[in-house]
Formats: C-alpha cells, sequence, structure tokens
C-alpha cells in the first residue's frame, strides 16, 4: 500500500511537471518594452576611452534621429548582428551611437579593431547602470530616438536585415 501511494504522488508530480514544460513550449515568447513612445531624460554618458561625458541631447547634430547600439565584447549575437550595425551607419538622418556595456575597455577596443568601427560615437557604459536607465534588458539592444529623446523603436536582440528595412522606414 505504501509503494502503490509514493507510486501514485511521483506520477502525479512527474505529470505535473511535464504539463507545465509543455505549456510553456506554446507561450508568446516577445516582451514589448513598456517604453516605447516614451520620453528619456536627458542623462549624462561617459565617452569610451576618454574622460569626456555627453548628453545624450548634445549628441544630435543635423541628425534627426539616433540609434543606440548597447553591446559588448563578450556577447556573441553581438558579434553576429555587427555586419548589420555597420549597414545601420548608412542610414541618412540616423546618428549611430554604440554603448559599450560592462566590458573592460582592451576587450572592447580589439572587438572593434577585428571587427571595425561603425559608430559615430562610442560610449562607455561599465557598471551597467546607463543601460537600465535607458530601458535595456541585456545585450544587444537597439534603441531609436527623436531628437526629444522619445523611444521610437527599441529591439531586443541581434537587428538584422529586417529590423534594418523597419528603421530606414522610420528614419524617412
Amino acid at each position: 500500500m505504501r509503494i502503490r501511494l509514493s507510486f501514485i504522488f511521483l506520477f502525479i508530480l512527474v505529470s505535473s511537471i511535464a504539463l507545465i514544460f509543455y505549456k510553456s513550449l506554446f507561450e508568446e515568447k516577445n516582451y514589448i518594452p513598456k517604453n516605447i513612445n516614451n520620453k528619456i531624460e536627458n542623462i549624462s554618458i561617459k565617452e569610451f576611452n576618454t574622460e569626456n561625458i555627453f548628453f545624450l541631447k548634445n549628441l544630435f547634430e543635423d541628425e534627426k534621429f539616433m540609434a543606440i547600439n548597447i553591446w559588448a565584447s563578450w556577447c556573441l549575437p553581438c558579434r553576429e548582428e555587427h555586419q548589420y550595425i555597420k549597414n545601420l551607419s548608412r542610414i541618412d538622418n540616423l546618428k549611430l551611437v554604440g554603448l559599450n556595456y560592462k566590458d573592460k575597455t582592451k576587450n572592447a577596443q580589439k572587438f572593434l579593431e577585428d571587427l571595425g568601427n561603425p559608430f559615430d560615437i562610442i560610449l562607455s557604459d561599465t557598471d551597467g547602470t546607463k543601460s537600465i536607465f535607458l530601458g535595456a534588458y541585456g545585450v544587444p539592444e537597439t534603441l531609436i530616438l527623436d531628437s526629444e529623446l522619445k523611444i521610437i523603436k527599441k529591439h531586443i536582440g541581434p537587428i538584422n536585415s529586417k529590423i534594418i528595412d523597419e528603421i530606414k522606414n522610420l528614419t524617412n
């Protein structure tokens, strides 16, 4: 009798766990950021490899839009998306800002030497607080801001040619 109860309990436990895993296979995995169309503050961020401090608003020049790509040398998807970031840098009316996230300077420099530097300017976020303030979940992530610092598009994960087309349509 004791063995039978143990078997029934074990069967129910294993069945419950299997059901939970099975249901999670079919759940939507895309998360919609809550800060789209929100205006961010004009925060200050240190320039990569110097002691210069910039305010986001001051990075706009003649461009109407800014793309902030949050990346790190230790991030494998960042390496995969880098060829697309180079394509992103060719879009008119778009200033491409790289935000190096929790990285060692020499590793980030090597990354850019090996793959090329498509960024108009690179900023540094050594402790991750600036990225969190921007609403980032991790790396890579790309935010498109208008000149009023309003987030008009946010892409979590590596960008691809489809995302570049969407950004081109937004900036025209």
